[in-house]
């Protein structure tokens, strides 16, 4: 699942891990992230950090402290790159973190990182 506000990006991630060989369910609105991550149980969600009158951040911790959710792994991508932003995203329950703008060779990388071996 890709949670990202911004169209082309969220269209570039679902592009990219298309072409990998992923099923993906594209996101824009972070008020129904939960709800839908609720319904379709994805392997990993994929989320953006600065997302239209929600924040990433209590996306994740949401989402972790659902029992639903909590075992699917979050890959933070996002441009707050300051000092302490991954340490507080971490923190939050995000098992991985990238800053933008992504390469696709480390997305994919950390996305093959957190998705259980098939």
């Amino acid at each position: 699942m890709v949670v990202e506000d911004n169209d082309l990006n969220r269209k570039l991630f679902c592009d990219v891990l298309r072409a990998n060989g992923f099923e993906v369910e594209p996101v824009a609105d972070g008020s129904t992230v939960l709800a839908t991550a609720r319904a379709m149980a994805p392997d990993l969600i994929i989320m953006d950090i600065q997302l239209g009158g929600i924040s990433g951040v209590d996306l994740i911790e949401a989402a972790k402290a659902d029992r639903m959710l909590s075992a699917i792994p979050v890959l933070a991508v996002t441009a707050f790159a300051a000092k302490g932003d991954e340490e507080r995203i971490r923190a939050a329950g995000a098992a991985g973190y990238l800053s933008k703008p992504v390469s696709i060779s480390p997305f994919m990388n950390a996305v093959r990182d957190l998705l259980p071996a098939a």
